[in-house]
C-alpha cells in the first residue's frame, strides 16, 4: 500500500457534492449507528489521505473521522491491526484499510463484518478487484484502491541502444547484462527483502512461468511444479550472475524506487507509483522513463495484484456511518481524485479510458491491461504464515543457501504444514 499527495483545493467542493450522494444508501449489516469513525490504514506516506478526508469532515461534522496512521511497511501494519482486532471489545479502528490480501484472513477470523453488496456500485469497478474483497461467496471488504506490478526501464538508454523494452525473461536478461553495464547501471531489481514484497515477486515470477502456489482457498498446495523452479530459479540465477545487483536484497518498495530515480538502475518491477515519483520534477530519470507489463518466460508475464481495500471493524460504533465513509471514498469524483492528487490506481474502471486522464497518465492503458490479467495472491486464512515461509524460502534460494529446486520442495513441505493447521 503507497499513499501520496493530494492537494486540498477543491475538496470542499468534492465534498459537498458528494454528500448527497453517500447519504441515500441503505443501513449497513449489524444494525445502525452514526456518529464519529477512526480510519487505520498504512503509513501515509506524502499526506494524500487527510486532505480527502478533511473534506468528508467538513460535510459531515457529526461524522467525522480520525486518521490512525500506522507503519508504512505492509508486515508491521499488518501486526498492529490484528493485534488490536485480537483484543476484543471494539478496538481502536472502525474502517480498515486493508491489503487486498487480507480479506480472507480477517473475515475468516470473524475481525470484520459482510457487506451488502447492493450498497456499492460493485459493476463499475475493473472486474479482478472485487474478487479480494470476497471471501466463501460473500463481500467482506470494498475495493478501494488497486495495483499490479509494472516493469519500469530506462527509455533513453534503450532508445539510444535501438532496442525495445523487453517482452520476455530473456531480453531482460539480455539487455540486463549487456547494456547496462556500458551505462553504469545495475541491471534489474525488485523487492527481495525477506518481506511481503518478496512474497509478491516471488509470486509474479512462479505464476508468469504457469504455476500456482496455492489453491482452494488455501487448502491445497501446488507450488511442487516445473513452473516454480522455473520462476524462482530465474531470480536466484539473477542475484548469483549479477544482473540482479545484490543491493536488491535490501530492497523494499521505497528502496527500490529510489535506486530507479537516482539513475542507478536499467530496469526495475515496482507499482504505478513509482513511475510517478520517478516521472516528477527534481528526479534524475524525469522523462527518460517508460513502463510495460511485466515480462515471462515466453511472451507478457502476471502480476500479482495489489491495492487495499476498505473494511468494517465487526465491533464498529457506528455502522452506518463507516459504510457511508466507504461510499464516499470509492465515489468516482473521489477515485479520480485519488489518481490525480495520490498517483494511486483506481478501482473504477470507466476512469482508465478517460482521454485527459490518459494525457496526463501515459501508463493507464498498460496498467489496465496489467490489472486485467493479474493474479490475486494465494488466498488462505492463515495468509499472514503462508507469506512468512514464502519470504524465508525463497530469500534463502536468492542468497545461494538452496537451490531453487530444494527451495521449491521446501516451500511444498511448510506449506502444506500450514494448510494442515
Amino acid at each position: 500500500m503507497r499513499w501520496t499527495h493530494a492537494a486540498g483545493r477543491g475538496l470542499l467542493v468534492l465534498a459537498v457534492v458528494l454528500a448527497g450522494c453517500v447519504s441515500s444508501g441503505a443501513r449497513a449489516d449489524g444494525g445502525g449507528g452514526r456518529g464519529p469513525l477512526t480510519l487505520a490504514t498504512a503509513g501515509d506516506l506524502t499526506g494524500y489521505l487527510g486532505p480527502l478526508l478533511a473534506g468528508w469532515n467538513r460535510a459531515h461534522p457529526a461524522e467525522r473521522v480520525t486518521l490512525v496512521e500506522l507503519p508504512d511497511s505492509a508486515d508491521e501494519t499488518h501486526a498492529q491491526m490484528t493485534t488490536d482486532l485480537r483484543g476484543g471489545d471494539r478496538g481502536r479502528f472502525d474502517v480498515l484499510n486493508i491489503d487486498v490480501n487480507w480479506t480472507s484472513e480477517f473475515a475468516a477470523a470473524g475481525w470484520i463484518r459482510p457487506l451488502p453488496p447492493s450498497r456499492f456500485p460493485l459493476k463499475t469497478f475493473l472486474p479482478p478487484v472485487v474478487d479480494t474483497a470476497t471471501y466463501e461467496g460473500r463481500l467482506y471488504a470494498v475495493p478501494y484502491v488497486t495495483n499490479a506490478g509494472l516493469l519500469l526501464y530506462r527509455k533513453d538508454v534503450l532508445d539510444k541502444e535501438g532496442v525495445p523494452p523487453p517482452r520476455t525473461w530473456a531480453e531482460l536478461e539480455h539487455d540486463a547484462r549487456t547494456i547496462a553495464p556500458k551505462y553504469h547501471l545495475g541491471g534489474y531489481a525488485g523487492q527481495f527483502l525477506p518481506y511481503e514484497g518478496l512474497t509478491v515477486n516471488a509470486a509474479e515470477a512462479v505464476y508468469s512461468a504457469g504455476g500456482s502456489i496455492l489453491g482452494d482457498e488455501g487448502t491445497r498446495v501446488t507450488v511442487n511444479s516445473d513452473a516454480a523452479r522455473e520462476g524462482i530459479g530465474f531470480l536466484a540465477r539473477g542475484v548469483r550472475e549479477g544482473w540482479i545487483p545484490k543491493a536488491a536484497l535490501t530492497y523494499k518498495e521505497e528502496e527500490s524506487k529510489q535506486a530507479f530515480q537516482d539513475g542507478k538502475l536499467l530496469f526495475l518491477r515496482n507499482w504505478p507509483y513509482a513511475y510517478a515519483v520517478a516521472s516528477a520534477k527534481g528526479s534524475k530519470v524525469a522523462g527518460k522513463i517508460g513502463a510495460v507489463t511485466l515480462p515471462g518466460p515466453h511472451g507478457p508475464g502476471t502480476s500479482v495484484l495489489g491495492g487495499s481495500n476498505l473494511a468494517v471493524n465487526s465491533h464498529a460504533r457506528h455502522p452506518d456511518s463507516a459504510a457511508r465513509l466507504i461510499a464516499y471514498l470509492t465515489s468516482e469524483a473521489v477515485q479520480r481524485q485519488v489518481l490525480t492528487r495520490g498517483a494511486l490506481p483506481p478501482v473504477r474502471a470507466a476512469l482508465y479510458r478517460d482521454p485527459d486522464l490518459i494525457r496526463r497518465f501515459p501508463y493507464l492503458p498498460t496498467l489496465r491491461t496489467a490489472v486485467l490479467t493479474a493474479a490475486p495472491r494465494p488466498k488462505s486464512p492463515r495468509y499472514d504464515q503462508v507469506s512468512l515461509v514464502v519470504q524465508a524460502v525463497v530469500h534463502d534460494a536468492l542468497t545461494g543457501r538452496q537451490t531453487p529446486a530444494a527451495a521449491v520442495r521446501r516451500l511444498a513441505r511448510e506449506l502444506d504444514a500450514v494448510a494442515s493447521r
